[in-house]
């Protein structure tokens, strides 16, 4: 026995990390731990059908209900000499009839490693919020810590860069936040024409907050570091994408303590909460760090913010999903762009699926938010993507596009803010503006909503794709709107309307919808996916997982019918049919989840219960009869 789990554990050993080895004989075994396991290894001590069936049945349940797969053990689970499982590729052969595997598939490490993270992540953001608490407001606070932050791992990129230099060149023992400031600035050229900026030794993160609680002028000190971070890159390639990037971290605001000794306390305890923060290397994090970090603030204490404008936080696996669309058969795009990046949530996830390196020309976007154009160009430079990879520029994308000199982009993913208002027909110029003229009319003033998908349009590249979120009101609202969608359908550049979950946002619970354009499509129709019913529900929200979304890229990519789940429609149909309408409920019947009623079953049911109570009655009466005759 001992010989045959050292055979399967060195089988698993080598592919799983963890493995529970289990020998039970009873049907309430405890299974409410599995969900730490990859592999349970099973060996009841029964051939017992009966129990092996009700065992299986059970471990299916509990798997299930983690999001686990179960492989099971045969059609009949009967034990068998020699069963094989087919466990992510790797083929398991079972020595013993006795012993029944279980696979974990899709609930793997990878999941238990984010989750980790992201909850190390909360609690040293509500540690921090919990020191602040009183003094300073909810947006106050996302700029101090996403400043901070900023400020930790630029000053710790820096330093990996030049001591990993030193190490290579055989320096074993060389430190740069040890080096003097004189030594240091004999290499400032240098560094600033490779990195884009320069940080003195001094004014590193970790050495002003080991000298922090014993410095009196920490404010003065954190400004000027600031200060002298923006001013490195002045006169090189770089000084636009480091101008004014600290600009919302006021230092020395009365919010933080009303006087100089009260605001220090709080910017040790700032920079405490930052550099306690276990995220390693940032690079070798499995989530996104600083989005995520984001889109907690905003659930934190942005309840009500940006809601006026339309604007919210584009959750990391609905970027995935709207970079995994515009991906389909390319191992290597030359630009990718979002004309409303916010934060740049969306350009990252590009980086992190396709690989940064597989972006030739860069990373592109604009955002008219000051605040959100700032933490765009601190996210760049936080994932390692150098200054002269990327161009993010603050102004009206649809007034006043920055990237005319770029375009056209080879993969276009965004989130515009959802029917925002806009200067529209009150600019008489607009309409001659090649973006919107072909359409013939511009998008509603009140309603911004197509005027970006006619932008994003206009600046993709002939073997391009765009998937773009759309409110869903543009799908089927009429006047203007219509028109547009005529145009996009007459054209053939839709390719595919994709109903999303509703409640995926922070901030709005409406179900939110994709819109995939291209310029060079293989047919004339339109793939309507509803995906309305691929979610798991998490606390108040729903969430894509990594199934649900390989889910929608198998329907996507699959292009063909699928019963309450894809049509394919002619955009003939479309256009004569129902009047250019591009809503997913107009072409995909949703299933019927109602219990059927079987009217002859039920009326056969019926006449049986009537003549069982006519028959009743009869026994009753004659029971009566029986008794007046005795009386």
């Amino acid at each position: 026995m001992r010989g045959r789990k050292g055979n399967l554990l060195q089988t698993f050993g080598t592919r799983y990390k963890k493995l529970l080895f289990l020998k039970k004989n009873k049907k309430n075994i405890d299974t409410d731990n599995f969900w730490q396991f990859d592999v349970v290894i099973l060996q009841p001590e029964t051939k017992n059908p009966h129990f092996l069936k009700l065992l299986t049945h059970k471990i299916t349940t509990i798997m299930q209900t983690n999001n686990m797969l179960f492989i099971p053990f045969g059609e009949t689970h009967e034990m068998a000499s020699g069963i094989t499982f087919n466990t992510n590729n790797s083929t398991i052969a079972t020595q013993n009839s006795n012993t029944v595997t279980l696979a974990r598939a899709e609930k793997t490490m990878t999941d238990k490693i984010k989750d980790q993270e992201r909850e190390e992540l909360h609690k040293a953001i509500w540690s921090i919020a919990d020191d602040l608490r009183g003094s300073v407001d909810g947006w106050d606070f996302k700029q101090y810590v996403l400043g901070i932050m900023f400020y930790r791992y630029i000053s710790e990129n820096l330093t990996h860069y030049i001591n990993q230099g030193e190490h290579e060149s055989g320096n074993a023992d060389f430190d740069y936040a040890l080096l003097s400031d004189a030594e240091a600035e004999l290499a400032r050229a240098g560094l600033i024409e490779e990195k884009g900026f320069f940080i003195l030794p001094s004014q590193l993160f970790c050495n002003v907050r080991r000298r922090a609680k014993n410095d009196e002028n920490l404010n003065i000190t954190l400004e000027n570091a600031f200060r002298a971070i923006e001013q490195s890159a002045q006169g090189a390639d770089s000084e636009g994408d480091f101008a004014g990037l600290f600009a919302d971290v006021d230092i020395n605001s009365p919010k933080l303590g009303a006087t100089l000794s009260k605001r220090n306390e709080k910017l040790c305890k700032l920079l405490d909460g930052i550099g306690n923060m276990k995220l390693g290397n940032y690079q070798d994090n499995s989530i996104d760090a600083f989005g995520d970090a984001y889109e907690f603030l905003m659930t934190m204490y942005a309840s009500g913010a940006g809601k006026s404008g339309g604007e919210f936080f584009t959750p990391q696996e609905v970027s995935d999903l709207l970079c995994r669309l515009t991906l389909v058969g390319k191992k290597q795009v030359n630009k990718v762009y979002d004309p409303a990046c916010g934060s740049g949530s969306l350009l990252l996830k590009f980086a992190k699926i396709l690989g940064k390196e597989n972006v030739r020309d860069g990373f592109y976007g604009q955002e008219i938010n000051l605040t959100t154009y700032n933490l765009c160009r601190i996210n760049m430079f936080l994932h390692d993507i150098g200054f002269d990879k990327f161009d993010i520029q603050c102004d009206d994308t649809l007034t006043s596009p920055q990237h005319w000199d770029e375009e056209p982009f080879e993969a276009i993913v965004s989130n515009p803010p959802y029917s925002i208002k806009w200067v529209g027909d009150k600019d008489a110029t607009l309409i001659n503006d090649p973006r919107f003229s072909p359409a013939g009319v511009l998008a509603p003033s009140s309603k911004a909503d197509l005027a970006f998908i006619m932008h994003s349009l206009h600046w993709l590249a002939a073997d391009g794709t765009a998937a773009i979120v759309c409110f869903p009101g543009v799908m089927y609202r009429g006047g203007a709107e219509q028109k547009i969608r005529k145009y996009l359908i007459d054209n053939n550049y839709v390719d595919a309307i994709i109903q999303l979950p509703d409640n995926l946002f922070f901030g709005t619970s409406i179900a939110t919808c994709i819109m995939v354009l291209k310029k060079n499509k293989k047919d004339n129709n339109v793939l309507f996916i509803d995906a309305s019913q691929e979610c798991e529900k998490v606390t108040n929200n729903n969430k894509l997982r990594d199934h649900h979304i390989e889910r929608v890229m198998q329907l996507y990519t699959g292009r063909q019918e699928v019963e309450h789940a894809v049509a394919l429609v002619s955009n003939t149909k479309i256009g004569e049919e129902q009047n250019y309408t591009l809503s997913v409920s107009t072409y995909v019947e949703k299933e019927d989840t109602t219990e059927k009623v079987d009217i002859v079953e039920l009326n056969a049911r019926l006449r049986m219960i009537v003549k069982k109570e006519n028959e009743l009655r009869a026994e009753i009466d004659e029971i009566i009869k029986e008794i007046e005759g005795l009386i």
